[in-house]
Order: structure tokens, then C-alpha cells, then sequence
């Protein structure tokens, strides 16, 4: 019982020793408790990783100075002693005369006896009866005295949530406080440089930084390429200069609003051999060495005489060379003899010349003026060519003096106001001598006028000119002297001329410029008409023969054959080959400026005329089956698009889209044989079945062909036996609906009829070599029996379509559907970009 009691009382002792501790030490150790909490928040929270290195070393300092003050208080912190503990017992369970402290008193040695022993015993028996029930009590601290707010819970909840916090991906470490501030690294800035050649020169840029450039340093660009850089997310300290070995280094300044250490860009121009270095405050980031590629000065030179065309206009053949292609090339004119008191009323004329092709044989090209119509025709005159290039530098030609060309007049009272115009135009000095010598021509007027309004005209004239006080009204007498000049040497045919060189420019500038198919189709009507009207003048002229006329060195050419190069030069403009328009043109300039009037040869005999007329009836044969081989091959394409949509239904596609409407490049007039609906399969069929009269009817007239020629005493050859026979399986193939074969056996006819008709030309030659003197000869063979087209002479043999390289309809129809599907596609939303700029560098080929 006794131990019992004893063991229970240690154990309330110890517990009650606890509290007191507890008590005593808490108030003292909760601010050192506090602080330590406050430094692992920061610490966990990440405040010491983005605070400033003084105000992290501030915070730690506070920290530091509130630990070591609560570590002053431990300083009277005292334990709990046993009398102590026992009177916190007592006090606790309201004990008197000390009952706990009675169990482990003794008597002091020597007082009273057994007796005080024994009663000291039955005293310690009462007072441990009074235990049986003795127990502890919790600690009872002053905190809350001290903190009434309670804002200990305060630093609790930031410890724990600072802890938690800790443990994700953006929590603070306890090392934090005592490292430096971890610096961001530096991120690497982004270059980007390029260089980019001038326009004019055709070349692409270089992008320098490109991942194939990278281990290049060295490069070769044109002169005034222009090199531009680019910084992005550096240090705002980048620098670029340029050394070019032969002065100081020098420094590119960044562009304005583009150093704000975001962003610097640098640009200029590189004139001459150099190293381009870019640094960021220490050493070189990038270096690049450049070569220039000069630009070299444009030169230009005749490569032949200046020289005048029949009709009088001023041809110039000469040679442009550029490294990069001209811009701008001129004819400078000056009189050969000026005289320093001479007053002249105009100025020279101005030429510009046009610029070679890119793909001209060495820069070759050729140029015409009419200066006819100007004063200083006729005159002495100096001349030549300058040319410019598009980086402003220009070259000069050698110096030729020839007399400007003038237009002819035979009719003796033009001639000598012509005289009269150009004596005053070069000097305003010589009105008086001018008057005179018009006084001279008015003296007699019943022998030298032939038409009393001639006479009128020149009367007024010369009134004109003598009440004439200053430059303006002498200009205006030399412009009537050339109007009435014309009047009496030709009429009207002037205005037909003019009017025809006008249309020739206007269609010349739409090729150039790449005018629309509309435009351009104007255009040739409008030069059709005036060539008709010219030609129906200048054929009275001739004798009332309008049917044809000659060109130089006797070269015949029909009226036929000027509309069939009219029509040439549109069907190519539409097709998109405008280079082949443009020469087309040029060819037909040429034969406008050398047309001279043509006379039938005299003392030919009907056979001849009947040997044309075979030759003419052969050539119309061959057209018809051209044009029937033409229309085949398009209904043979027709009916493989409708069979190709019938095979492919249910599929989504560009072809299919195609087919239910329209062929590509397929004009209106195909579709649906003008109607509004496509043709079907059958009616294709049929259509084709209906083109087999017509095939027969063009053997039948070859048959009929070949009996003339032999009554004409003429043997025809193996090709026409071949053209008929491939004429038969063209009429069999078209009968079944076969268009494919079809077109194959009449291509085969068409060629052989050409190898037939060589070989009845040649014995035409032969059978009118002996009725035709040397001299007709001679002539035939001086023009190799061609006309300015290069096609044979319509006194030789039709053409037969091999001697010009212009595209027949077939070809035509295939460039439109290629131009059509490279316009369907441009204009497709879904295309990607880089395929549509490629599709408009095609378009924009020349």
C-alpha cells in the first residue's frame, strides 16, 4: 500500500514538475519560438531568393537582434524545486499542513524517542490517507496575458503554409537567406542578319544567320547591296562597324526608336570590299567578310549605220550590254555644221530607243522613228546613243554624222517648199531670204501652179510670213509649208500613214506592258483598220492594185498575209506568248516601213496563171484540213473529259470541278456547241461522225487537185498518194467516233500534202524557168524565193505552214488551258502562299 502511494505521488510530482517547467519556460521561449518560425516562412515562401541583396542582409540582421533578445529572458528562467513541487500539489488539491511534503519529511536524529518515531508514522498514515485521491494540474502560462490578440496563431499559420509552399515547384529554401541572389542567365540574344541586293540587280537576299550560312564568313554581293542586323534580347549594348582597310573603323548607328535594349537594328550600304563586325559590349558576336561585285557602267554602240527606210523612217540597229539590264537608253541628235549666228526655231529631235530583250543575242536590238515630219530632216546631222542603267550610271556611243532622212517628194513645187521650210526652221534669220525665194515661186503662177488652191495656199503662207514678229509665228509657217507640201504631194494618204504608225505604237506599248486579252484584241482591230485604209490608199496609188504589193528587194507579200500576221500576233498575245507577239510586230514595222508598190509582171502566159491558181487551191486545201484537224482534236478532247467525270464521280477534286462545266481553257464557244449545257458522250460522237463529210469532201477535192496538175503537165508526187490514202482512215476513224486516230491520220495527211506540195513547186520552178527571162530569175534567187515573212513567194508556192515558227491551234489551245489552271489555282484561298508566288512568277515571265 505504501508503494503504491509513494509511486503515484512520484508520478503526480513529476507531472506537476513538467507544468511548472512549462509554465515558466514558455513565455520565455515563445518569442525565440516566433522568430525561428518567421525566419523558415521567408525562407520557405522564397522572399530571400528575390529580395535585394541589402535588404535580405537587413531582414536577417532583424532576425538575428530578436532571437538574441529572447534569449536574454532564459537568463531568469528557474527550474522547480521539490518543496516547490510538493506546495503546487498541495495547492492544487487543497491539502493543509502539507500532507505531500509529509511523505518524505524524517524526523530529525535524537528527538523523542520511539514514541515521536511512532507518532511521526501514525501522522504520516493519516496525511497519506488524504493522498489517496492527490493529482496533477496543466500549465498555466502568462502567454495570453501577454498576446490578447492571439497573434502567435498568426505566425503558426504562416510556418505551416510556408511549409506546404515549400514543397512545390516555385518554394524557397532555408540555405536561401544565407546565398547571394541567384542571377537570372543571361539568355543568348537573337541575331538575324541579311543582305539584300538592289532590285534592279534580280538577286535574292542572303540571309547571313541561316543555318547553311553559319560556317560561311566570307560572301560576294553587288555594289550598294544593303546589309541590315538585327538584335533581340540582348544586353542593349551591341554594336556594329564596318572596315573597309582603307580608313578608320566606323561605327553603324542603330536606328532611331530601335536601341531601347529590347530590339537594336543596324543597317547601311555596302559600297566597297570590308569586314562587318558585330559586338556586344566585349567580344566580337558575329563577323563577316564582303567581296563587292561591281557595277559596271552600261555601254552602247551601233552595229550598224544609221539608215533610212523606204517610207523614210529613221532605222538604228544597235548593242546594249549591262551586267544588270538598262533602264533608259536616248538618241541625241546635233546639226553637223552650226554656225554661231544661226537662230534656229526647234530643238533636236528626241529618240528613245528600246531596250534589248534579256535573252537577245549580244544585247542586239533595234529602234525606227519617223523624223520625217521634222524640220531638221534632211539636214546634216550628228548623232549618238546614250543608255543608263538603274544604278544611275550611263555609257556613250561613238559619234556618227549622216544626213537625217528625209521624206521623198518628187512633185518640183513640194521639193522646193520643203527647201524653203527647212532653211527657215534651222535659222529664224533667214525669213527675209525665205520670202524672197516663195515671192519667186508666186511670180508666174499660170506655168507653175497646176491647181489654183495651191496657189491660195502658198499666198497665205507667204503673208504669214512676212507679218510673222517673233519665233512662235515663224514655227507656225514652217508647220503650214509642211502641210501644204503634203497636200500637193499626196493628198491624203498622210493621214492614212500616220494613223497607222499610231496604231502600230499603241499595240507595241500593250505587249510591253502586258495589257489584258480585251486590250490587246482592240488594239489589233484598230491596227487592222488602219492598215486597211492605208493599204486601199497606197493600192490606188499603185495603179488601183490593192491585191498585193512588194517589199524590198521585190519581196511580194498579199493583203492576206499582213491580216494573217494580225491574227497571229493576237492568238499569241492570248496564249501569253508576248515576246513572240512583240517580234511578230516588229516584223510587220519593218514591212511597212520597205513597202513599195508592186506591179504584175508583164508577159506571163496562162499556164502560169493556171499553175497559181493549182498552187492557191492547194494551199486552201491544206487550211481547211488544218482547221478540220483542229476542230477533231477539240471534240476528241471534249469527249475525254466527259469520260473522265464519269469515272471519277463521288471523288472531290480540281478535275472534277472542271469537267462538270468547262474544260480548262476551253472557250464558250466549245461548250455545248454554243448552248448553254455541256455535251454529252453521244453527242460528242455524233458530232465527230458529222466531221467525216467534210473529211471526205477534202479527198475528193484533192483528187480533183491532182487531175489539174496532171493536165498541166505536172507528175504528182508520192506525198499526195499518201495524203489520200491517210485522208480514207481519217474518214473511217471519224465515221466510228474515233477521235484520237482521227487526229493522228489527218496530222499524217496534212504532212504529207506539205511533202507533195515541195515537190510541185519544185517542178512548177523548173516548167516556168523556161518561159521566164534571166533577170526574173535572177531576182527569185536573189530572195531565196521567200517574202519578208520567210515564207515562200506567192509566184513560187502557197505556204505551207512549215516556214514560220508560230504555234497552230493545237499548240494555242494547249498554252490557254495552261494559263487558265494557273489562274484557277491563283485564285484558290486554299493554295499555300509559296505555290501561288511561284504561279505569278510564271505569269510574269517575259
Amino acid at each position: 500500500m505504501a508503494a503504491s502511494l509513494l509511486g503515484r505521488l512520484a508520478r503526480t510530482r513529476a507531472g506537476v514538475r513538467t507544468a511548472m517547467v512549462v509554465e515558466r519556460a514558455w513565455p520565455v521561449v515563445l518569442p525565440l519560438i516566433l522568430v525561428a518560425s518567421l525566419f523558415f516562412s521567408l525562407s520557405w515562401f522564397g522572399l530571400f531568393q528575390i529580395m535585394p541583396g541589402w535588404m535580405r542582409w537587413a531582414v536577417l540582421c532583424a532576425l538575428g537582434l530578436g532571437m538574441l533578445a529572447s534569449l536574454i529572458g532564459l537568463r531568469g528562467l528557474r527550474f522547480p524545486v521539490a518543496l516547490e513541487v510538493d506546495r503546487r500539489i498541495e495547492q492544487i488539491n487543497r491539502l493543509e499542513h502539507a500532507p505531500v511534503a509529509t511523505q518524505t519529511d524524517r524526523l530529525a536524529a535524537g528527538d523523542g524517542g520511539p514514541f515521536a518515531a511512532a507518532l511521526w508514522r501514525e501522522h504520516q498514515k493519516r496525511m497519506a490517507g488524504r493522498l489517496s485521491r492527490v493529482h496533477g494540474d496543466l500549465p498555466r502560462t502568462s502567454v495570453p496575458e501577454r498576446d490578447p490578440w492571439g497573434l502567435r496563431a498568426v505566425a503558426a499559420l504562416l510556418f505551416v503554409t510556408a511549409f506546404a509552399y515549400s514543397l512545390g515547384p516555385y518554394g524557397g529554401r532555408i540555405g536561401d537567406a544565407f546565398q547571394p541572389r541567384p542571377t537570372a542567365e543571361a539568355t543568348p540574344a537573337r541575331i538575324d542578319a541579311w543582305v539584300t541586293p538592289p532590285p534592279y540587280t534580280g538577286r535574292a537576299p542572303i540571309f547571313l544567320t541561316a543555318e547553311a550560312n553559319l560556317e560561311q564568313q566570307a560572301f560576294s554581293v553587288p555594289q550598294n547591296s544593303a546589309i541590315a542586323v538585327r538584335v533581340s534580347g540582348g544586353s542593349g549594348e551591341e554594336t556594329l562597324s564596318i572596315d573597309d582597310g582603307r580608313e578608320a573603323v566606323r561605327d553603324i548607328e542603330p536606328e532611331a526608336g530601335e536601341g531601347d535594349g529590347a530590339m537594336r537594328r543596324f543597317s547601311t550600304l555596302l559600297a566597297s570590299d570590308g569586314i562587318v563586325t558585330l559586338t556586344g559590349g566585349g567580344p566580337a558576336l558575329r563577323q563577316w567578310q564582303f567581296t563587292i561585285i561591281p557595277d559596271e557602267a552600261p555601254q552602247i554602240r551601233f552595229s550598224q549605220e544609221p539608215k533610212r527606210a523606204v517610207n523614210g523612217a529613221l532605222e538604228l540597229n544597235y548593242e546594249i550590254e549591262d551586267d544588270y539590264g538598262a533602264v533608259e537608253a536616248q538618241a541625241h541628235f546635233s546639226l553637223a555644221e552650226e554656225r554661231p549666228d544661226a537662230r534656229p526655231l526647234f530643238d533636236a529631235p528626241e529618240v528613245a530607243l528600246r531596250l534589248p530583250r534579256s535573252n537577245a543575242e549580244n544585247g542586239a536590238a533595234k529602234s525606227s522613228a519617223d523624223l520625217t515630219e521634222h524640220p531638221w530632216a534632211g539636214a546634216a546631222t550628228r548623232l549618238h546613243l546614250t543608255v543608263a542603267d538603274a544604278a544611275g550610271q550611263t555609257g556613250r556611243s561613238e559619234e556618227e554624222t549622216f544626213v537625217l532622212p528625209q521624206r521623198p517628194f518628187t512633185n518640183p513645187l513640194a521639193k522646193a517648199l520643203i527647201e524653203q521650210r527647212r532653211l527657215l526652221a534651222l535659222d529664224g534669220n533667214q525669213q527675209d531670204r525665205v520670202g524672197a525665194l516663195m515671192d519667186a515661186l508666186l511670180l508666174w503662177p499660170e506655168e507653175t501652179f497646176e491647181e489654183p488652191s495651191h496657189f491660195l495656199l502658198i499666198s497665205t503662207v507667204r503673208s504669214k510670213l512676212a507679218q510673222a514678229g517673233s519665233d512662235d509665228a515663224l514655227r507656225q509657217v514652217v508647220g503650214d509649208l509642211w502641210e501644204i507640201a503634203l497636200i500637193i504631194e499626196d493628198g491624203d494618204l498622210t493621214a492614212a500613214e500616220r494613223r497607222l504608225r499610231q496604231a502600230q505604237e499603241a499595240l507595241r506599248q500593250a505587249l510591253e506592258e502586258g495589257a489584258s486579252d480585251e486590250e490587246i484584241a482592240g488594239l489589233v482591230d484598230e491596227l487592222r483598220q488602219a492598215m486597211q485604209e492605208f493599204l486601199r490608199e497606197f493600192a490606188e496609188r499603185a495603179m488601183q492594185n490593192q491585191d498585193f504589193a512588194q517589199g524590198e528587194n521585190g519581196q511580194t507579200m498579199r493583203e492576206s498575209d499582213l491580216q494573217r500576221m494580225l491574227d497571229q500576233i493576237e492568238d499569241l498575245a492570248r496564249s501569253g506568248a508576248r515576246d513572240q507577239a512583240q517580234d511578230l510586230l516588229s516584223q510587220l514595222e519593218n514591212m511597212m516601213n520597205n513597202l513599195q508598190a508592186g506591179r504584175p509582171q508583164q508577159g506571163q502566159g496562162g499556164q502560169q496563171s493556171e499553175m497559181r491558181q493549182q498552187m492557191d487551191q492547194l494551199g486552201e486545201l491544206m487550211r481547211r484540213q488544218q482547221e478540220l484537224m483542229n476542230e477533231t482534236f477539240r471534240m476528241d478532247q471534249q469527249q475525254r473529259g466527259q469520260q473522265g467525270q464519269q469515272g471519277e464521280q463521288g471523288q472531290q477534286g480540281e478535275g472534277q470541278q472542271q469537267g462538270r462545266g468547262q474544260m480548262p481553257g476551253q472557250g464558250q464557244g466549245q461548250q455545248g456547241q454554243g448552248q448553254g449545257q455541256p455535251m454529252t458522250p453521244e453527242d460528242l460522237a455524233e458530232a465527230l461522225r458529222g466531221l467525216q463529210g467534210q473529211q471526205g469532201a477534202l479527198q475528193g477535192d484533192l483528187q480533183s487537185l491532182l487531175d489539174g496538175l496532171e493536165g498541166l503537165g505536172i507528175e504528182p508526187g508520192e506525198g499526195f498518194g499518201e495524203a489520200g490514202e491517210a485522208m480514207g482512215e481519217a474518214e473511217g476513224a471519224l465515221g466510228e467516233g474515233r477521235g484520237e486516230r482521227a487526229v493522228g491520220e489527218q496530222g499524217r495527211a496534212l504532212e504529207a500534202l506539205r511533202r507533195g506540195a515541195q515537190d510541185m513547186m519544185n517542178q512548177m520552178q523548173q516548167a516556168m524557168q523556161g518561159q521566164q527571162g534571166e533577170g526574173q530569175q535572177g531576182m527569185r534567187q536573189g530572195s531565196n524565193g521567200r517574202d519578208p515573212l520567210g515564207r515562200p513567194q506567192s509566184t513560187t508556192g502557197p505556204d505551207f505552214g512549215d516556214s514560220v515558227e508560230v504555234p497552230d491551234e493545237i499548240d494555242t489551245q494547249r498554252a490557254r488551258e495552261i494559263l487558265e489552271a494557273i489562274r484557277r489555282r491563283l485564285g484558290d484561298a486554299l493554295s499555300p502562299e509559296l505555290e501561288k508566288q511561284y504561279l505569278e512568277r510564271l505569269l510574269d515571265m517575259r
